[in-house]
C-alpha cells in the first residue's frame, strides 16, 4: 500500500524519448500515402504471390510490342506497323484485368475491415484520402499502359523510324492512355469502394469493362449499320476503350480500333468533356462514399 511505512515511490527510466524528428506535415502524408499506394497495386510490401499477377500481366502487354519491334527491325517491314494509337485498345483484356484485379487492393480493404475511421480521424480528411487512393491507382493503370508504348517507340527509333513521324503519334496515343486511366481507375474504384469484397470487386469491374465494351461494340455496329452514324458515335460513352478511340480518331489521323465512326473534332471534344465530367460525378461518388464510411 502506498501508505505502508518504509514504501517510497521509484520512477524508472526505461528510455522512451519524445519524437526529435523532423515533421513532414500533410504533404508529407499524402505523397507518402500516394507512392505506398502504387507500390501496393503492383504487391511491394505485400507477399511474394501478390507480385505474380500484376507483373504477369505486365509482362503479357509488353509481348506484342517486343514483337513488333522485333519484325520490324529483323525483317524490315516500316514503321506504318507500329500502331501506338491502337495498341492500347487491342491489350483492352489484360489491362481490364489489371484494373479489376488491382483497385481492390487500394479501395476494398480497409472499407471492410472499418479501419478507414482511424486513418480519417486526423490530418487526411475523406475527400484527400479517396483522391490519392485514386491517384494511386492512376498512375498505376498509366504506368501499365504506358510501358508498351515506350517499347514501341524506343524499339521502333532503334529500327530506323523518323522521330519527325513517330512522335506526334506517340504523343496521340499518350493522350489516349491518361484520358483511358484516368475513366478506368474511375470506374475501378466506385467498384471495389462499394462491393468491399475482392472477388464481387473484381467481377463486377470486368463485367463493366469487358462485357460492356463488347454491347458498346455491338451496339455501335448495329446504328452504324441503319445509317445513324451520329448515335453510333455517342453510344461510346459506354465504354471507356471506345470513348478513348473514338476521341484519338476525331482529333488526329489515328485509324479507328472500333466500327463506329469517329465524327468531326468538335464531336471528339464535346465527348471528352461529356466524358471527364462523368468522371467528375464518379469521383464526388468516391468521396462521398469514404465519408459515409469514414464517420
Amino acid at each position: 500500500m502506498s501508505g505502508a511505512p518504509g514504501r517510497q515511490g521509484v520512477i524508472h527510466d526505461i528510455g522512451y524519448r519524445s519524437y526529435g524528428g523532423p515533421r513532414v506535415g500533410t504533404g508529407g502524408i499524402a505523397r507518402s500515402l500516394l507512392w505506398s499506394g502504387v507500390l501496393a497495386v503492383f504487391g511491394f510490401g505485400r507477399s511474394g504471390k501478390a507480385k505474380i499477377l500484376p507483373f504477369a500481366l505486365l509482362a503479357m502487354s509488353i509481348v506484342p510490342a517486343v514483337v513488333l519491334v522485333g519484325i520490324m527491325a529483323f525483317i524490315g517491314l516500316g514503321p506504318e506497323l507500329l500502331n501506338y494509337a491502337g495498341y492500347t485498345q487491342n491489350t483492352a483484356f489484360l489491362v481490364a484485368l489489371f484494373v479489376a484485379a488491382q483497385a481492390p487492393v487500394l479501395f476494398s480493404r480497409d472499407l471492410r475491415s472499418g479501419v478507414i475511421s482511424l486513418y480519417l480521424a486526423r490530418p487526411l480528411g475523406a475527400a484527400q484520402f479517396a483522391l490519392l487512393r485514386w491517384s494511386s491507382l492512376l498512375l498505376s493503370i498509366l504506368a501499365f499502359v504506358v510501358t508498351p508504348l515506350l517499347i514501341l517507340v524506343v524499339g521502333g527509333l532503334a529500327a530506323g523510324a523518323d522521330p519527325g513521324e513517330e512522335l506526334p503519334k506517340v504523343a496521340v496515343a499518350i493522350g489516349g492512355a491518361v484520358l483511358l486511366a484516368v475513366m478506368l481507375a474511375t470506374v475501378a474504384a466506385l467498384a471495389a469502394s462499394w462491393t468491399m469484397r475482392r472477388g464481387l470487386a473484381v467481377g463486377g469491374t470486368i463485367m463493366v469493362l469487358l462485357m460492356g465494351l463488347g454491347i458498346t461494340a455491338a451496339l455501335q455496329e448495329v446504328a452504324s449499320g441503319e445509317g445513324q452514324d451520329r448515335l453510333a458515335t455517342w453510344l461510346g460513352l459506354l465504354s471507356p476503350f471506345v470513348v478513348v478511340d473514338s476521341v484519338q480518331a476525331g482529333l488526329s489521323d489515328a485509324a479507328p480500333v472500333y466500327p463506329a465512326p469517329a465524327g468531326t473534332a468538335g464531336t471528339a471534344l464535346l465527348m471528352l468533356a461529356v466524358a471527364f465530367a462523368l468522371v467528375v460525378l464518379g469521383l464526388g461518388a468516391l468521396v462521398r462514399r469514404y465519408r459515409s464510411k469514414g464517420s
